[in-house]
């Protein structure tokens, strides 16, 4: 098996197997893997019907390859017969890991290799999903706060939405500067820096990619912006969102601005993961996920 670092031309060829896929995680978005593959090296492979994904990550001991599910039709376990001979040759010694195994997946790996798999999930990389519908109409109880920001917003400020283009590009990257300026520290540096340059990259090849977003514009510049890309037929994926804090509400409403702007055949709409940081983990709770999608590692058995 031959894999080959994805690049911006090998979107529908990746896509054909993502896009009619179960699986909601962020992490099947091919503008997520093609944005970030400065970090983690992705690569990909077809054959045998399934596509192949595997990826580098560091961990104590240094850099360790991982794998994600196989997404196709045929033997799902002929398929990972296949990562583990990969791994056999590729994986510095580990044993084979395949990451982002969702409540979905779990079932099928064990399923074809049963028993050959200790899970292990980690809390911080779970995914938060939405019903579109709440997002956009913001009802009920648990959502009267986010309701009564966006109102309080709309009452004080008077605000465009405008489609995200290449042309805005720039705009939006110098709202990023001057939010990291605001929020960079010694300990987040590095992370912050990581996540710009994937932004640099997506705003750049926004078309490429299959991005959609939009923009807030007050007094004629961009005070927040947003951005995601379809994971499979019934989630959205929300990538970034970037808002000018001096703006109180300005986040509920660029949130239901881009869910009213996103086709009404996506039912949910993934925000992705906390990172275990708890100002982000409290936001995306207090939004009320429909589901908390598990994520679990699986880690070959010697």
């Amino acid at each position: 098996m031959t894999f080959q670092p994805i690049s911006l031309t090998d979107r529908d060829a990746i896509s054909a197997f993502t896009l009619n896929a179960p699986y909601s995680n962020c992490d099947f978005a091919f503008a997520n893997m093609c944005s970030w593959r400065f970090l983690y090296d992705t690569e990909y492979a077809i054959e045998d019907g399934f596509l192949f994904i595997r990826f580098y990550i560091e961990e104590n001991a240094g850099r360790r390859l991982a794998y994600m599910i196989p997404i196709g039709h045929g033997d799902l376990g002929a398929a990972i017969r296949k990562l583990d001979e990969n791994n056999h040759v590729n994986g510095f010694g580990h044993p084979l890991l395949v990451l982002g195994i969702t409540p979905e997946a779990r079932p099928e790996l064990e399923a074809a290799c049963p028993d050959e798999f200790a899970y292990m999930a980690d809390r911080d990389y779970f995914d938060y999903i939405y019903l579109r519908e709440e997002l956009l109409t913001l009802r009920g109880k648990k959502l009267q706060s986010k309701r009564n920001h966006a109102n309080r917003f709309r009452k004080e400020y008077t605000y465009t939405y405008l489609p995200l283009t290449p042309e805005t590009a720039p705009c939006c990257m110098e709202l990023e500067r001057t939010w990291m300026r605001a929020n960079a520290t010694d300990d987040n540096a590095d992370d912050l820096t990581n996540e710009r340059r994937s932004m640099d990259f997506a705003l750049r090849n926004f078309e490429a990619l299959g991005l959609t977003g939009g923009a807030l514009v007050i007094d004629d510049h961009i005070a927040a912006f947003t951005y995601g890309s379809p994971i499979n037929g019934i989630t959205f994926g929300v990538h970034v969102e970037k808002a000018d804090t001096s703006y109180e509400g300005i986040f509920s409403v660029i949130n239901q601005e881009f869910v009213a702007h996103i086709p009404e055949t996506y039912t949910y709409i993934n925000r992705e993961e906390d990172l275990g940081l708890p100002g982000l983990r409290k936001a995306k709770l207090s939004y009320n996920p429909a589901v908390l999608l598990e994520k679990f590692g699986a880690v070959k058995r010697r």
